[in-house]
């Protein structure tokens, strides 16, 4: 494993050592800085003092943005199929002329 790397990274006040690959480590630094950001924003914004229920939380939140992403491509795909479709039958139409 001579191309891997060793990370700490501390959420929630715990540090957790990772073996990564090089590539990996900007996307998991910037990741526990949104976690800890939002277990702050948790924390404040409800008085939440149970870090297993914040953690909790940031996961829903992280959880919900990934499927709301999810669904709002597959619409937008959706959405250009159709538009694609309409497209191609009005060629068709002026083409066979």
């Amino acid at each position: 494993m001579a191309d891997t790397l060793k990370i700490k990274l501390s959420i929630a006040n715990r540090v957790y050592p990772l073996t990564i690959a090089p590539s990996q480590e900007e996307g998991l630094r910037l990741a526990a800085k949104k976690i800890e950001a939002m277990i702050k924003q948790f924390e404040q914004s409800y008085s939440v003092r149970d870090k297993q229920d914040v953690l909790a939380m940031c996961a829903l939140q992280f959880a919900s943005q990934v499927e709301q992403s999810i669904l709002d491509k597959e619409y937008v795909s959706e959405h250009v199929e159709e538009k694609l479709k309409a497209l191609n039958n009005m060629l068709d139409t002026h083409l066979s002329l």
